[in-house]
């Protein structure tokens, strides 16, 4: 089952609250741009974003747009409501980016049934609207 939204609790969804070195994560999502850190001195990927590269201790981080392809590594369906802005059943997704070696990403699905789930399976970005102001990336099985 796809993520469904009960609009009537849209009011309460809150926006990101974003520390410096993650302002351009949350700013790119706005503009419907998914983007991931990339150390400029090793090319290592981090996600979540931090303030320096946690391989080499370099601080020059570079912002990467995603193709947004990857394959899921896991997922959970909730089945009771931990949240009432979201209608159960819903999926969460933990899926593993295709170009950016090591980058695992957490979000729902927007499109698809539970039952077609599996691991490995190739899903893509795709952009829901959770309020006028707040798009999110979520993910689709790929076409």
């Amino acid at each position: 089952m796809a993520v469904r939204f009960n609009q009537r609790y849209a009011q309460y969804f809150f926006e990101p609250v974003a520390e410096s070195f993650e302002e351009e994560h949350w700013n790119a999502i706005k503009r419907r741009e998914l983007v991931f850190q990339r150390c400029a001195k090793c090319e290592t990927w981090l996600h979540p974003p931090r303030p320096m590269c946690y391989k080499c201790h370099s601080y020059d981080l570079e912002w990467v747009k995603s193709s947004g392809r990857g394959k899921i590594y896991s997922w959970v369906t909730f089945t009771r409501e931990a949240n009432p802005f979201y209608r159960i059943p819903y999926e969460v997704v933990l899926v593993e980016m295709d170009d950016e070696k090591g980058v695992r990403f957490i979000s729902n699905m927007a499109e698809g049934n539970a039952e077609d789930l599996y691991i490995g399976m190739p899903v893509e970005l795709v952009w829901v609207d959770v309020t006028k102001e707040q798009p999110l990336p979520m993910f689709r099985p790929a076409k």
